[in-house]
């Protein structure tokens, strides 16, 4: 009765501080610091609920976020939580009413909504609602890093969503904030450079095939560094990339370095890196058996691939690159 009535204790600031359902209009009028503020009290309150920490359920927003961002057939963000559920999941597939927010009629119909404020509502639009949803299902499971990985592939049914996820909860366990927005050119301005946009540009060896990013000239040597937050995905032999590494940032968002002359010694799979993080250095590593060097100038090829829940895509990274360098001369 008494870790009952603690428990009581701690959950009643947060109702205080947390935020009413706030639209896609109102959200645009908060700076970035106050959006990150609501979200991090929306995590919280799940934590304090459930006792699974916070950036598990920052991890699966933010992975929902970025397939907002990839897809069209998603309904675009409302509120300060991302994490979609379908109305015939959350009301039931044969409740006939698939906006129903009555938690009986859901139950009977067996769906998965629940009110998660007290407002006697269950609404799929509602940020309480659904992280409380979502707490529920993580909580049927456990609240090891096991069960949560088993719970994470019973709601989504794919391996690669488990792993992004489980990704994201370390970098924000990690750097334990929310606001992971900074981002860095691959290369030290010091150092002579020179690129321009590669995008699309046709390739021979290996087949015909498309350029997928963007290179970056330099002279054997000179660092790469990470451009973002994020956790080393993969790191060895492409026999088109060379040496590379690969680094998944929480927008589910993979930045592939490629034809490196070798690796920082404390890079691996695994590794959380951070925007200016060495990671490895210019080279001209690829085309042939793992060794290959000098088919090419040395250089960095440099791409971006955003996964969307299904498959995973490249784009043209060149516009981001010429940002971040701009930031880095300001800086």
């Amino acid at each position: 009765m008494k870790l009952y009535i603690k428990w009581i204790i701690c959950l009643i600031p947060l109702l205080f501080i947390l935020p009413p359902n706030f639209s896609a209009e109102t959200l645009k009028d908060l700076s970035s610091e106050e959006i990150y503020q609501e979200r991090m009290s929306l995590y919280k309150k799940a934590e304090a609920t459930s006792q699974i920490p916070w950036y598990y359920y920052a991890a699966i927003d933010s992975y929902e976020r970025g397939l907002r961002i990839a897809r069209k057939d998603l309904p675009e963000e409302e509120g300060f939580i991302a994490i979609h559920f379908k109305p015939e999941r959350w009301a039931g597939e044969i409740n006939p009413d698939p906006d129903d927010t009555n938690s009986i009629s859901i139950s009977l119909f067996e769906g998965v909504g629940l009110d998660g404020n007290g407002d006697g509502k269950a609404n799929r639009k509602d940020d309480e609602d659904v992280l409380y949803t979502m707490s529920q299902h993580l909580s049927k499971f456990g609240n090891t890093r096991e069960d949560i990985e088993i719970a994470i592939w019973d709601h989504y049914q794919r391996d690669k969503a488990v792993e992004l996820i489980m990704g994201h909860a370390k970098i924000y366990e990690h750097f334990n904030t929310l606001d992971l927005r900074d981002r860095s050119f691959p290369v030290p301005l010091r150092y002579n450079y020179s690129y321009r946009s590669t995008w699309g540009d046709g390739r021979g060896w290996g087949g015909r095939r498309i350029h997928e990013g963007t290179d970056i000239f330099a002279d054997y040597g000179t660092p790469v560094k990470s451009t973002t937050y994020g956790i080393v995905e993969l790191k060895g032999w492409n026999k088109y990339g060379g040496w590379r590494v690969g680094i998944r940032d929480t927008n589910n968002v993979y930045h592939y370095y490629a034809h490196l002359s070798s690796f920082e010694k404390e890079i691996e799979k695994g590794k959380i890196v951070e925007p200016g993080t060495i990671i490895g250095y210019v080279g001209s590593s690829g085309y042939g058996k793992p060794g290959t060097q000098g088919k090419f100038p040395p250089h960095l090829h440099y791409g971006m691939y955003r996964d969307n829940g299904v498959i995973e895509w490249s784009f043209d990274p060149y516009p981001s690159l010429r940002n971040w360098e701009k930031r880095d001369r300001k800086k």
